[in-house]
């Protein structure tokens, strides 16, 4: 190798060691901090599995990681599945409601959580707006919504949205129309167009959407938190309890590193997705 060019290498990863260091100090040390003190036993200070048997083991807690995890799981299909059906619309569909629903449906992103969890307080709540409605025609219509996986699930829903549709709909635009009006020209209906060329056009950015909404739902607070019952809990809500009320800093690392694992899944999903990906342009 020429002098040059260890000279370039050189002031390359000068420029970058800056940036590592704080990624390390900010990032990688507070994780493998947090590993480390999810097996330290928090009176005498050795090695111990009773800060992961607690969440396993006890009852409530087991049932705070189930009770997470559906309301993770029922979100993110629920969420794809509309973010995907309103992305094909705004795509294929050149009528002004569609133009209209392409200008608005981001608005949600641009309010705040507090904000908008609040107002959906108000509307779904047992004494809320629609059940004041219903009070007008004679009604005593109470949905029960409030500290329900139902409720959590719809204001999941109200967020997650508008993120997942705009991922998927950059990736249907992505897409050539000849490639699918030379499909129709063949003879393929829209099923089969939809079927043999969308989708599998259209699957990486899906799960790419999917791990983000995972992702954001497992360690959610703000949601939880005004509109979640007090058991089961969402493990958002458990981790504050054990850092902030009960002061068990070991716990507190070990169900950090449990919902490390939790999100890790989808991110599992999504690096094979892309090596699978990439097999395939290689061949």
């Amino acid at each position: 190798m020429k002098k040059k060019e260890k000279k370039r290498m050189a002031a390359a990863y000068a420029m970058v060691l800056p940036s590592f260091i704080i990624v390390m100090l900010t990032v990688a040390y507070p994780i493998v901090l947090a590993v480390i003190r999810s097996f330290t036993d928090g009176k005498t200070g050795g090695f111990t599995l009773d800060n992961y048997r607690y969440f396993f083991e006890t009852p409530a807690q087991l049932k705070n990681i189930l009770y997470t995890l559906y309301v993770v799981v029922v979100t993110v299909v629920l969420a794809i599945v509309i973010a995907y059906l309103l992305a094909l619309y705004l795509r294929f569909s050149k009528s002004k409601i569609a133009k209209t629903i392409g200008t608005l449906y981001l608005l949600p992103r641009f309010v705040p959580a507090m904000c908008a969890v609040y107002a959906m307080i108000t509307i779904i709540r047992d004494s809320g707006l629609i059940n004041r409605i219903s009070l007008v025609f004679g009604q005593d219509l109470k949905l029960g919504l409030m500290y329900h996986a139902s409720g959590l699930i719809v204001m999941n829903l109200w967020f997650n949205i508008p993120f997942a549709a705009l991922i998927i709909a950059s990736g249907l635009g992505a897409i050539p129309d000849s490639i699918i009006e030379g499909a129709r020209d063949v003879g393929a209906n829209k099923w089969k167009v939809f079927m043999n060329m969308i989708l599998p056009l259209s699957v990486k950015d899906v799960i790419v959407a999917a791990t983000f909404v995972w992702m954001t739902n497992v360690g959610s607070f703000t949601t939880p938190y005004l509109m979640g019952g007090n058991s089961p809990k969402m493990l958002g809500i458990a981790l504050f309890d054990q850092f902030n009320k009960y002061l068990d800093f070991n716990r507190s690392a070990a169900l950090s590193v449990i919902m490390f694992v939790i999100c890790a899944v989808s991110a599992v999903v999504y690096i094979r997705s892309n090596l699978k990906e990439n097999e395939w342009e290689q061949q």
